[in-house]
């Protein structure tokens, strides 16, 4: 399972270990990935993802996920979850029509 959040892409970032004595040595900074489940108002359904914690902030910001599809890019966004956000899409245009 790849350590890497859903919806924000936020992946382990590499940097260095610094002793008392200024030796370096590599290490990974892994994401807070926490698993959650997230409700669409729009298709009335519920996802279970692995998101990192501060996406899930920015989630109830947006409010909800809904609304943090809306304004995510789909560069960052996982298959699955762009599969969600079209389908949100496709239920907001029938709903207008």
């Amino acid at each position: 399972m790849a350590r890497e959040c859903e919806l924000s892409g936020v992946k382990p970032i590499i940097g260095n270990l610094v002793s008392h004595s200024n030796v370096k040595t590599k290490r990974r900074f892994l994401p807070n990935l926490v698993k959650v489940t997230l409700r669409s108002e729009a298709l009335g359904q519920a996802y279970s993802m692995r998101i990192a914690a501060k996406t899930l902030r920015t989630v109830d910001k947006h409010g909800g996920l809904d609304g943090y599809l809306a304004k995510a890019k789909e560069a960052k966004l996982s298959a699955r979850a762009l599969k969600i956000k079209r389908d949100i899409e496709k239920q907001a245009a029938e709903a207008e029509a």
